[in-house]
């Protein structure tokens, strides 16, 4: 599914994105989502969230 119809970034490049430790400013900044128009800023930070919350906890990261 297309997020960005302006720069055609799809919910899979976000998802890939996400799981390389990009954050959404980054990804803004990398891929251009919600940079010309903006409607796809808000929809692209939920994406964000929900795959961050699938994704498993990392054990170096509970130790600090």
């Amino acid at each position: 599914m297309y997020v960005c119809l302006c720069k055609g970034i799809t919910e899979q490049q976000l998802q890939q994105a996400v799981e390389q430790g990009d954050s959404y400013a980054q990804i803004r900044q990398k891929m251009g989502v919600g940079t010309d128009c903006g409607c796809c800023g808000q929809s692209a930070k939920q994406m964000i969230r929900e795959h961050i919350n699938k994704m498993p906890v990392c054990e170096f990261a509970e130790a600090s």
